[in-house]
C-alpha cells in the first residue's frame, strides 16, 4: 500500500493553483485542474474522485478503456469527465469519440474528421483542443504554429465536435523566462485564431513543474499528474 495520500496531494496542488492565480491577478475559477491518471490504477482514480476530483486525463487508449470500465463498475454514481491527452492513431478514433468528453491532442484534419463522424449522436459534442508543437521538437506530436490558423478554420465547423482551444507540451526547461516565452506563444496563437472569428476559450498548458508560469500566461486548464499521484511507474 502506497504511503502517498492522494487526497492530501490534491489539497496541496489546489492550494498551489489558487496561489498562482492570486499572484497572476486571476480568479481560481478561471483555471480547472485535470488530474493526469495515466499508469495509475482504478483505485488511485477512485481515491482522487472521492477527494472531489472529477476530471481525469489519459494517454493510452487500452489502459484508459480498462480503467474507465473498472472505475464505473466500482462507483457508477460518480460522474467523472475523461480527457484523452495522448497521441491519436487514426484507427483508434472511434473508441475515443465514443468514450471521452475531451480530446486535447488533435493535430491534423483527418483525426478531427474521424472524431466528428464517429461521435455518437446521443452524446454532447466532443470538446477538442488542437495540439501545437510549440517548441518544434521532432519527438513531439502536434501541428506547427504556422499550420494552426488554417487547421482551426477547417475543424471549427465540423458537426459532433466543438473546437475549444489549444494544447501544448513545451520543451522542458528550468529557465523560467523560457517557460514564459513558450506559454506566451501559445496564448498569442489562440488570440490570432480568434482574430479570424473562431471562438476559443481553452488553453490546456502547464504541468506539475511549470503550473505557476502557465497560469501567469493565461492557462485555463493545467494537467497535473506526478504532484497528485506521485512518481510514475511504467512497468507492466
Amino acid at each position: 500500500m502506497s504511503s502517498i495520500s492522494i487526497s492530501d496531494n490534491l489539497q496541496t496542488v489546489q492550494a498551489a493553483l489558487f496561489a498562482a492565480c492570486r499572484e497572476a491577478g486571476r480568479e481560481p475559477a478561471e483555471v480547472s485542474l485535470l488530474a493526469v491518471s495515466k499508469t495509475c490504477s482504478p483505485e488511485q482514480v477512485l481515491e482522487a474522485a472521492k477527494a472531489g476530483q472529477r476530471a481525469f486525463g489519459e494517454n493510452y487508449l487500452q489502459e484508459a478503456a480498462d480503467k474507465m470500465a473498472a472505475v464505473h463498475a466500482s462507483a457508477p454514481e460518480l460522474a467523472l469527465e475523461w480527457h484523452f491527452i495522448g497521441p491519436i492513431q487514426s484507427n483508434k478514433t472511434r473508441p475515443i469519440a465514443e468514450n471521452f468528453a475531451w480530446v486535447h491532442s488533435v493535430d491534423r484534419e483527418k483525426i478531427a474528421v474521424r472524431l466528428s463522424e464517429q461521435r455518437p449522436a446521443g452524446l454532447p459534442p466532443l470538446n477538442i483542443c488542437l495540439q501545437i508543437n510549440i517548441s518544434g521538437e521532432a519527438s513531439k506530436s502536434g501541428a506547427t504554429p504556422a499550420e494552426a490558423v488554417e487547421l482551426a478554420r477547417k475543424i471549427a465547423g465540423l458537426p459532433g465536435v466543438r473546437l475549444r482551444g489549444l494544447m501544448a507540451v513545451p520543451e522542458h526547461t528550468d529557465d523560467v523566462a523560457e517557460q514564459h516565452a513558450a506559454f506566451r506563444q501559445l496564448r498569442e496563437l489562440k488570440d490570432a485564431i480568434q482574430s479570424h472569428g473562431i471562438a476559443l476559450d481553452t488553453l490546456s498548458m502547464g504541468m506539475s513543474a511549470d503550473m505557476p508560469v502557465a497560469i501567469a500566461e493565461g492557462s485555463t486548464m493545467v494537467r497535473i499528474g506526478t504532484a497528485i499521484f506521485g512518481k510514475r511507474s511504467y512497468a507492466k
